[in-house]
């Protein structure tokens, strides 16, 4: 059993987030951003349909799909 009783004096100097919160985090992110490299963007090829195979979708499955718009629903 964990005992959840505080005094105020351990919970007035406790940090409201243990690892430092997201001002932490984004500065964090900041000075690593010096370090990444983002690669060229390709441009994505379309793949045949010889090449996709061992997919197997169940009929009724295929069947929902095909009668949902083209935006979802």
């Amino acid at each position: 059993m964990t005992n959840l009783e505080f005094s105020s004096a351990a919970a007035a100097s406790a940090p409201t987030e243990p690892d430092g919160g997201l001002a932490s985090l984004r500065g964090d992110c900041a000075r690593m951003v010096p370090h990444w490299a983002a690669p060229d963007r390709a441009a994505a090829r379309p793949v045949s349909p010889l090449l996709i195979h061992g997919v197997r979708v169940p009929a009724r499955s295929a069947r929902l799909l095909e009668a949902m718009s083209d935006y979802g629903d």
